[in-house]
């Protein structure tokens, strides 16, 4: 007996940045870097702070998610996923907090691991890595906000 294929949504292009959202952590419209280079996604986030809720680890912190302003400030709280040990381009070495949120670019939203560090220094807020991108979109390294930026928002394209 043959084996049962199973169909896959088409691949979206799109192009080396692109508008965002995390609507898990409430946060819309955040220009993201797309990074192949990059194994794991990042968030610039500042005040991290590992707490308990209810006898489960969690991380709270904030997010600066407009490029170069320091408001809005919001704030965020989510479960720790994990612990890793992240190698920036740098080569420099940092262990992060890892959590897992929805993200959504366009009409498509998917759940991601994602670091918390700071980057305030760096030119995007958001960096989008090659885990987070795997078998759901063709990158044109040319172009740039291919998506539209109403549809981070969720709304029927």
């Amino acid at each position: 007996m043959p084996a049962k294929k199973t169909k896959r949504k088409p691949r979206l292009r799109i192009g080396w940045r692109e508008w965002t959202s995390l609507p898990d952590l409430n946060v819309e419209n955040i220009n993201a870097k797309i990074d192949t280079g990059a194994k794991t996604s990042a968030i610039h986030a500042f005040r991290i702070r590992e707490i308990d809720l209810e006898g489960e680890p969690h991380v709270e912190f904030f997010l600066h998610p407009v490029q170069r302003r320091k408001r809005p400030e919001v704030y965020c709280c989510a479960p720790i996923a994990d612990r890793r040990v992240i190698r920036s381009s740098n080569g420099q070495e940092e262990e992060r907090y890892v959590i897992s949120t929805r993200l959504r670019m366009g009409p498509r939203t998917w759940k991601i691991d994602l670091t918390l560090t700071n980057r305030d220094a760096m030119g995007f807020r958001m960096l989008i890595g090659r885990d987070a991108l795997r078998r759901k979109f063709l990158i044109d390294p040319g172009a740039s906000y291919l998506l539209d930026k109403n549809n981070v928002k969720g709304e029927p394209q």
